[in-house]
């Protein structure tokens, strides 16, 4: 089956949210709310939402809860290379297998737009207990640019992950 054959089949997928900030909160996380009106958008079902803080326990805690409910999980922020970011580097440790494809794209893009400064962003994807993860910089404008990259593919990426359980039913 080709590329566009998979992209035609279509899935529901129930997606999480996760913000990683020490100074945003539910209320004034304008990232968060992005992502979470593009999965309604793009039809699928938002099934977890937290905010945590910049530490390793509660992004893993808070990861380890979506992934109970939601076939893919997308954190945002903590991904540059201050001491405090440290989400790509938690979500790295517990990945099964790694999408380098999606950071590297991810980076090809915000270059277009930033310039050589989209070498300071660390986003990474990959699959951890057969779910998608993916973990994005928290500006506004790398939230809307890897939301366009996630959800060009999430659906095919899902349908690979998932296809034996798909053709035996």
């Amino acid at each position: 089956m080709s590329v566009n054959e998979h992209k035609s089949h279509r899935y529901k997928l129930k997606i999480g949210v996760i913000t990683v900030s020490s100074t945003r909160t539910e209320r004034t996380d304008e990232s968060g709310k992005l992502l979470k009106d593009e999965i309604v958008k793009r039809g699928h079902e938002l099934c977890h939402y937290a905010v945590v803080k910049d530490s390793k326990l509660e992004i893993l805690n808070a990861l380890f809860n979506a992934l109970m409910v939601c076939d893919a999980v997308i954190l945002s922020g903590g991904t540059g290379i201050s001491k405090y970011d440290i989400t790509a580097d938690s979500i790295e440790s517990v990945l099964d297998k790694s999408l380098p494809g999606f950071g590297e794209i991810f980076r090809l893009r915000s270059y277009d737009e930033i310039g050589t400064a989209a070498m300071l962003s660390r986003a990474v994807a990959g699959v951890c207990c057969d779910k998608l993860v993916f973990a994005v910089p928290g500006s506004k404008n790398a939230v809307k640019s890897a939301a366009e990259l996630i959800f060009e593919e999430i659906e095919h990426m899902w349908y690979e992950i998932h296809k034996e359980k798909i053709k035996n039913h």
